[in-house]
């Protein structure tokens, strides 16, 4: 219990009358941490609080790394900086030891400031000072955690360059084809030179890597560190991640295996305007982010450019197992699928042969600079194409929206549409198609038609983007799970229905549950199910409720369970809405 006598060993409280002592010593939270314990994370709304007991750190991230900042003493009061700016939680707060802290919600900050003119000014002194502590650190030049020597139109230089960006590896990137710009950092190339190369930190340097390779040497885990776990999720996009969230953090024992980097292809989006609860957008990067963060903090595991290649499972028993590229097994007493879809290709000539140089399927972040005073096209009318067409409007000339319908309406949300028709650099045209691309080392010119009148025109372009949908890639799947004819996986009521068809078969009596494939103890999550709805927070709805399901599999034993996650669980055989996630 927070007394007056507490408060007034803080400096900050130790003038004032004993009467408003008495009442804020009444709304004030006894806060109790172990060593270890995090009183509040980077991020999270803030509270004022005044350390009684004990050694709190504070650690930030910068440029990519955890820095710590300063260590507080009994004494000392902070929290008072983001209550002040209107912002979340500026750093993470940890006890160093066992320790006792004061707190107070904003709304009781800002009655004690109100009220007292001399707090006020000695909080907005301290404010100032931390403020300009944070503009030192931030303003100190980021270490390059690797450069990468490659050149622009080098699919492997791109893929390693988009890898390393969307594991959130700070990197430098030099043309050896452009000595103009590196400053004589990297001497022109030479006839039988290979690329990419990356230099690490250490000195050492790797000549066209592979993803695991690099992935390896930059200190990412690509290797499970158990022998056995309780969920194993294939696929990191945004159903893999929140289902190694809530998996992890109700005490499953979690292991997530993405093939390249997390976010899946939410990653990819410049903006993201209508996720519930960032009413001025996120972009895909920092959602996947902010969610790889969330999900290692409850204790998950995060395999990265590891790829799938199976799953053990036989109908009969409950053994279950991922198999891995370089053969390695991870076992799993539940699994989750949630490996998101792939691009649909665009086949015309030119496509494939200009594929990294010019041509790229998504949004291809990291290609941004490479646009600055171009003209590009982005193939597709959804929502994806839009949201790059925005994206790339702030770096191109002119970005250019090729749709072969009549109009955006049916297939773009409205808020996208008006966005787009605010820009003065970008322009849709319908009814339109590519029907060639041609260039020699690189993108120089496509060849579009007017579907309408069949009129065909040349246009100058430096990259392709292409959004033309995409398909679910499963034929790595066990023919004992059931797939449409477009790949994707059968859940719940339709595995019921195909079996009662004689189109497949399910060994148990029970019906399988409402995410469940035809093989009991296998899930599917997101965009890969059928019937799922192709929204990010659809696949986060379906990956959280899976984790549901795999309580209800493995039985009352299981960590977690008890937490009320089995009352929310229905039966295959239920009416469930589906888009209600």
């Amino acid at each position: 219990m927070i007394t007056a006598d507490l408060l007034r060993s803080i400096p900050l409280f130790a003038s004032l009358p004993a009467s408003e002592l008495d009442t804020l010593a009444a709304r004030g939270a006894d806060i109790r941490l172990r060593a270890g314990d995090w009183l509040i994370h980077e991020g999270e709304l803030p509270s004022f609080f005044a350390l009684l007991e004990g050694r709190i750190e504070v650690r930030k991230a910068f440029h990519g790394t955890d820095r710590l900042l300063t260590v507080y003493d009994p004494g000392s009061y902070f929290g008072e900086l983001p209550l002040l700016l209107g912002s979340p939680a500026v750093a993470s707060l940890r006890a160093l030891e066992a320790s006792r802290v004061c707190g107070f919600d904003p709304a009781d900050f800002r009655e004690l400031i109100a009220g007292c003119p001399k707090l006020n000014g000695e909080l907005l002194k301290t404010m100032a000072t931390r403020i300009g502590h944070l503009q030192e650190l931030a303003s100190e030049a980021p270490a390059a955690t690797v450069t990468i020597i490659g050149h622009r139109f080098d699919l492997a230089c791109h893929q390693v360059r988009d890898f390393v960006a969307r594991n959130h590896i700070a990197f430098n990137w030099l043309d050896p084809t452009r000595p103009d710009r590196n400053a004589g950092a990297v001497p022109p190339p030479r006839p039988g030179d290979a690329f990419p190369v990356v230099v690490l930190p250490d000195g050492s340097r790797l000549i066209t890597p592979t993803l695991r390779e690099l992935a390896e040497r930059l200190g990412l885990q690509t290797r499970p560190a158990a022998v056995t776990y309780d969920v194993a999720v294939i696929g990191g996009g945004p159903a893999g991640l929140a289902a190694a969230v809530y998996g992890a953090s109700e005490g499953l024992r979690t292991i997530l295996i993405e093939r390249e980097s997390p976010g899946g292809q939410a990653g990819a989006s410049s903006r993201i305007e209508n996720y519930l609860g960032f009413p001025t957008g996120v972009s895909g990067d920092e959602l996947g982010g902010r969610a790889l963060k969330q999900a290692k903090r409850f204790g998950a595991e995060i395999l990265v450019a590891r790829e799938v290649f199976g799953i053990d499972g036989d109908p009969a028993t409950r053994e279950r197992a991922v198999h891995l590229d370089g053969e390695d097994r991870v076992a799993a007493k539940t699994i989750i699928i949630a490996t998101g879809v792939a691009w649909r290709e665009l086949e015309v000539p030119g496509s494939d042969t200009l594929l990294g140089r010019g041509v790229y399927y998504g949004a291809a972040r990291t290609e941004a600079l490479s646009t600055v005073g171009q003209d590009v096209f982005l193939v597709g009318g959804g929502n994806s194409a839009g949201q790059a067409a925005m994206f790339f409007s702030n770096y191109a000339r002119s970005v250019t929206l090729l749709v072969r319908g009549p109009s955006l309406a049916a297939t773009m949300s409205h808020y996208l549409i008006e966005q787009l028709a605010s820009k003065a650099n970008i322009e849709v045209r319908t009814r339109r198609r590519i029907l060639r691309i041609e260039g020699t080392d690189h993108v120089e010119q496509i060849v579009v038609e007017n579907r309408t009148t069949g009129e065909t025109r040349v246009e100058p372009a430096a990259a392709v983007f292409v959004f033309i949908g995409a398909d679910a890639k499963t034929e790595w799947l066990p023919e004992s799970i059931i797939r449409d004819e477009r790949g994707y996986v059968c859940t719940g009521r339709d595995v019921t229905d195909l079996v009662a068809h004689a189109n497949g078969h399910w060994p148990l009596e029970r019906d399988p549950f409402l995410l469940e494939t035809s093989l009991p103890g296998v899930f599917a999550a997101g965009d890969v199910r059928h019937g799922s709805i192709k929204r990010v927070a659809a696949g986060v709805g379906e990956g959280s409720m899976a984790i549901a399901f795999v309580h209800q599999y493995l039985g009352p034993d299981t960590p977690g369970t008890e937490r009320g996650t089995a009352g929310a669980i229905h039966t295959g055989t239920e009416r469930v809405h589906e888009g209600a996630a």
